[in-house]
């Protein structure tokens, strides 16, 4: 039984080392578009999850700001721009919605974080 479990650690091990940073932001940005969505699409008994939610959205937005805006990230200076403005549509967005919550504009938050993601994974 211990080969099988030292087998089955080892193809863990192997599976995290080749897992790109491209592909753990797009898996983080689905994480999060799934905590947002789930929050949208059960309101009634989910809306005390909000504030988590968006809390992880907002950080994780915060950690590719300053991801892009790192001196040694090789992004273009016009993505960079994008991203920029795209993290501060975000941020007043999530601020917007705190002020008046209401499911469905959690639904931009969504989709934008699945169409990075995609973009991430060159979907």
């Amino acid at each position: 039984m211990q080969n099988g479990f030292n087998a089955y650690a080892a193809a863990a091990k192997t599976a995290q080392a080749v897992v790109t940073p491209r592909e753990l932001e797009a898996s983080l940005l689905i994480k999060a578009a799934t905590r947002l969505q789930t929050v949208a699409e059960d309101w009634g008994s989910r809306e005390r999850d909000l504030d988590d939610a968006l809390t992880y959205n907002r950080r994780l937005w915060m950690l590719l700001v300053s991801a892009v805006t790192a001196e040694d990230n090789p992004l273009p200076v016009g993505i960079k721009q994008n991203i920029l403005s795209l993290a501060n549509f975000i941020f007043n967005h999530t601020i917007q919605i705190m002020l008046a919550p209401q499911a469905q504009s959690l639904g931009v938050l969504v989709n934008i974080n699945r169409d990075i993601a995609a973009g991430l994974r060159g979907r």
